[in-house]
């Protein structure tokens, strides 16, 4: 497949191109992924929405897509996002608009491996079949030789794999293209779009002088049509992921190629991992917009995403958005929270506001607009990619409510935790405990670190600034790690602690909370490590040679000089070599929660970050290789026997397991609340329940609290239905009351809670019965006693009948006592009408002994 570079460069004056047929997979083309968006249609718009409009599509950096799609894209998911970007936009062409698609380079991520090219070739086959017109062009790492000191006349161009997979033979195919420079790795296009003409420059990676003038030529060719040129390297971005950077490359492209040549007015570029912009004048006083777009270091090497640019010719501005037909493709239950379809921070989602026809004039005062026939094509591309798009399930992770609400696990080999300790400097000699097994770490003095540069106050442990889903609340900091000047501080296990001894043959989880310092360097902190097991990989018996790290530690945690979090290990059989995992880009000032995950299963170790797998991770390894005599280190990479290159930056709580764990067993998932069980009575109790405490069981450690007074309002003064405990070690709690409860109905709750987080409250409904009433007693009649009548001047109240004998008196004593009380004034009152009916009865009697 190898061609023969042509330097054709073309026709000259304005052509108008053949119409571009409808976007379709021609027979025999490979099979569309089932994941693959499907065609949309675009929404009928109003009259006034119309406007000429089409959609200039951009592909950045597909290298990790290359690279990782028959190991990890296409086992996981039957496709890779390279193939379904081409078939969404071959698919969409007329729903979009699109004229022209053009690729910045970076195809593949090693230039010398075949697959990579074939995956690639995969992909891009689909936009020759649709056909939908393209460009490419080289990265750095799609050449042999990338060294910045060499330009593509100094390839040999008999040995680029470029040329064979996508060379001047290829490109002739494209119905836009117009021809390629002398070394065939750039070319040029001309695509019609809304009855006008537009140029692509496709430049390739450190263009010499000969490839300019090229380009001179071209744009010579076609004097009066706009020029797009593209490039691997040309606008950078600073770490604040916002600002644009000029480059040593890019200002020779300016200065000697674009500057000058009014005809470019964007260029587009990707190398440089994010993604801005910047407007800079050219020599005549016009605008040139230069654009980055690189999202290569993003979840899932970029995550699918690419740019599509709505030229809205009518209302004189393009407007960028940053899409992933990828993300939509994907099913469902793979989503996590890295899964937007559209990215809409500044540098990815934005407008131009360029006047088109007073821009071109100087060199086109004929530029017009086309016809309004479009719909905002923006507004389309979400309506494709979002129809029916059902994105990730929802963060279920909740905030710790203290320093206990962690998940504990079965085989924990050691758990170091910070938040007993006192914030501030910790001193040479100071502890950071291993809560689980005793492998506490230790600082070592500045004698024992072997830095001549380090001082003191260079680790502290802080607690204001941690991970959110760290429950321990504290972390350990290292600063002003310099690797130039030597400066570093770490902290080590004794020897004898029983983790250094662990080689997980059954597998392991390592667990751990990293961020990186805001004044984090390249040059100063590159390649340092967080986590080692101390000792020297070259010394282990069937070590293989390898080009990079051959002395350093046998595993390591670290960062590499392109802020990627780095895991490399010599797994159980050592005569496999290390095995290495890394992660996209990461930002300072950011904390991050890192697993690495070492499955038998599977024979991989997996790194995530934040919950989601990286893309780039280690195969056919288990366990670890490890020097006799070695220990943990925290804070300092260990290479030739020695500490050295310390972290810039902070360590959370870490915890290592002797087996493979998911996400559901981490430490940024809670402790479970809902063990709380209570021993409560229900229904009514009797009335001589002594109810004195409750019980019940929960998390050892919960605050379990028993709140709402009783129901009854006597009940509720005394306040009995209240008290809190803290669940014991056993996982069994006792609430005590003041004193037995009261009777009453009690409608009240018990929870537990971890600090701010409580479990479900249980409900308590029960009620004590109150106690029975004494029987009451009929009264005496006024008069009476126990005896019967009381006659007056019977002192012992005993009737005259009696005889005062003393079985009367006994008679009398046996009857009941009833309790009632008669007041002294009624007793008076009787008294004084019996004597009254006394006196009468006798007067009655008087006279009727007179009248006898």
């Amino acid at each position: 497949m190898h061609s023969s570079p042509s330097a054709h460069v073309g026709g000259s004056g304005r052509r108008r191109l053949a119409a571009r047929g409808t976007a379709a997979a021609a027979a025999g083309a490979v099979a569309l992924s089932l994941f693959a968006a499907a065609p949309g249609t675009p929404a009928v718009a109003a009259p006034e929405d119309l406007a000429s409009r089409f959609t200039f599509a951009v592909l950045p950096d597909t290298q990790f897509y290359s690279r990782y799609s028959s190991d990890q894209f296409v086992p996981r998911y039957g496709t890779d996002p390279f193939r379904v970007q081409t078939e969404f936009l071959a698919e969409n062409a007329d729903a979009l608009n699109i004229p022209f698609v053009a690729h910045l380079g970076d195809v593949v991520d090693r230039v010398g491996t075949t697959r990579e090219w074939e995956a690639a070739d995969v992909a891009m086959r689909t936009l020759d079949e649709a056909p939908l017109p393209y460009s490419i062009l080289p990265g750095n790492h799609d050449v042999r030789n990338s060294n910045d000191q060499l330009s593509d006349v100094d390839y040999d161009l008999a040995n680029e794999p470029f040329l064979d997979w996508f060379g001047p033979d290829r490109a002739a195919g494209v119905s836009t293209f117009e021809g390629s420079d002398p070394t065939g790795l750039s070319q040029y296009h001309v695509f019609e779009a809304e009855g006008q003409e537009f140029m692509v420059l496709a430049m390739t990676w450190r263009a010499s002088e000969q490839t300019f003038q090229w380009a001179r030529d071209a744009m010579a060719a076609h004097p009066d049509v706009p020029v797009i040129l593209t490039t691997h390297s040309l606008l950078n971005i600073d770490a604040d992921q916002e600002t644009p950077r000029d480059t040593e490359y890019g200002d020779k492209l300016w200065t000697d190629l674009i500057a000058p040549s009014d005809q470019i007015f964007l260029t587009l570029n990707g190398h440089f991992h994010g993604a801005t912009k910047q407007t800079k004048m050219n020599n005549a006083g016009h605008p040139v917009t230069q654009v980055l777009m690189d999202y290569q270091m993003a979840y899932e090497g970029g995550n699918g995403y690419l740019g599509l640019m709505e030229f809205d010719l009518t209302g004189n501005a393009i407007n960028v958005q940053t899409a992933s037909p990828w993300v939509v493709a994907k099913p469902q239950e793979t989503l996590t929270s890295y899964d937007q379809p559209f990215l809409e921070a500044p540098g990815q989602q934005f407008t131009i506001d360029i006047d088109f026809a007073e821009r071109f004039a100087a060199f086109d005062p004929s530029f017009t607009a086309g016809e309004p026939t479009q719909p905002k094509l923006t507004q389309v591309a979400r309506d494709i990619l979002l129809d029916g798009f059902e994105g990730p399930d929802p963060v279920s992770t909740e905030l710790p409510g203290n320093s206990l609400d962690y998940l504990e696990a079965d085989g924990t080999v050691a758990h170091w935790r910070m938040g007993s300790l006192d914030e501030g400097v910790l001193p040479e000699g100071g502890v950071v405990p291993d809560v689980a097994n005793g492998n506490d770490l230790t600082r070592a003095t500045l004698e024992e670190s072997g830095s001549t540069t380090a001082e003191v106050g260079d680790v502290t442990i802080v607690k204001d600034d941690v991970h959110g889903y760290s429950s321990d609340g504290a972390a350990m900091c290292f600063s002003n790690a310099d690797q130039a000047a030597g400066r570093f501080s770490y902290l080590e296990t004794a020897v004898d602690a029983p983790a250094n001894d662990e080689t997980f043959e059954d597998g392991y989880t390592l667990e751990t909370f990293l961020k990186l310092d805001d004044s984090w360097t390249a040059d100063k902190n590159g390649w340092s490590k967080a986590i080692v097991r101390s000792g020297n990989r070259s010394e282990l018996p069937g070590m293989p040679w390898s080009q990079w790290d051959l002395t350093a530690s046998p595993a390591a945690l670290g960062i590499s000089n392109l802020r990627e979090f780095q895991y490399t290990e010599v797994p159980v059989e050592t005569t496999k070599g290390d095995r290495t995992a890394w992660s996209g880009e990461i930002m300072t000032e950011s904390w991050a929660h890192v697993a690495i995950v070492n499955d038998p299963g599977t024979s991989t170790t997996t790194m995530y970050v934040d919950g989601a797998p990286v893309l780039r991770n280690a195969t056919d390894t288990l366990g670890q290789s490890i020097n006799e005599n070695t220990t943990w280190l925290f804070g300092a990479d260990f290479v030739d026997n020695a500490a050295r290159n310390g972290w810039n930056g902070c360590i959370g709580e870490t915890r290592v397991l002797d087996h493979a764990t998911g996400p559901a067993e981490w430490l940024t998932q809670r402790a479970d609340l809902s063990t709380l069980s209570v021993d409560a009575p229900t229904g009514t109790l009797p009335w001589d329940t002594e109810l004195t405490e409750l019980s019940g069981t929960g998390f050892p450690g919960a605050e379990v609290t028993i709140a709402d007074a009783p129901v009854d309002a006597a009940a509720r003064a005394a306040g009995d239905l209240m008290g809190s405990t803290t669940v014991a070690e056993d996982g069994t709690w006792t609430v005590s009351f003041a004193g037995p409860l009261a009777a009453g109905d009690y409608d009240g709750s018990v929870f537990q809670a971890l600090g701010a987080r409580a479990s479900d409250a249980v409900a308590l409904d029960f009620a004590i019965a109150a106690a029975p009433a004494e029987p009451t007693p009929e009264p005496s009649l006024p008069g009476t006693g126990p005896d019967g009548p009381t006659i007056p001047g019977d002192s012992d109240g005993d009737s005259p009948a009696d005889g005062d004998d003393a079985a009367g008196d006994s008679a009398g004593d046996d009857l009941a006592v009833t309790g009632a009380t008669v007041a002294p004034w009624l007793v008076g009152s009787a008294i004084a009408l019996l004597l009254a009916g006394a006196v009468i009865v006798i007067a009655r009697a008087r006279r009727e002994h007179t009248t006898d």
